[in-house]
């Protein structure tokens, strides 16, 4: 399967993650924000674990951050793939209504592109998604 990376990322604390937390191997959730209901629609997995983001060194670039350079990198970014579809989309409002998930971060108003997933949640949300735990990339997440 193709890997991408995911760049553009331009938040102080999302950086830190990319760059200090996440590792290769780890397993993400896929959130569409930008559809009418908002909702948790996949999973994917980490195949290259925090780097220099190099759209942030390009003038042309609409991630471009002159601050930023090579030899002392402002933004980080990872390479991601694409594993699978949640069977079932999971949506932000049903989120809302589950009692083991109301600390998410999703759910507590950030507006990062990157947050932390505490296992709990995760097998919550892959039984919500149709997903056993006991399939392949079923645990885990960041």
């Amino acid at each position: 399967m193709v890997s991408e990376h995911w760049d553009g990322v331009r938040n102080f604390q999302a950086r830190n993650f990319l760059r200090d937390e996440v590792k290769l191997g780890d397993l993400v959730l896929f959130y569409h924000s930008n559809i009418a209901e908002p909702a948790i629609v996949g999973i994917a997995e980490v195949v290259k674990a925090g780097y220099p983001d190099f759209t942030a060194f390009d003038p042309q670039s609409a991630h471009f951050d002159p601050r930023s350079s090579p030899e002392q990198p402002t933004w980080y970014m990872v390479d991601v793939r694409f594993l699978r579809e949640l069977p079932r989309p999971v949506t932000l409002s049903e989120l809302k209504g589950i009692p083991v998930l109301a600390g998410m971060a999703l759910l507590n108003r950030s507006r990062l592109s990157i947050q932390p997933v505490r296992a709990e949640e995760w097998s919550e949300i892959m039984r919500l998604g149709g997903i056993s735990p006991f399939e392949k990339g079923g645990l885990g997440g960041i």
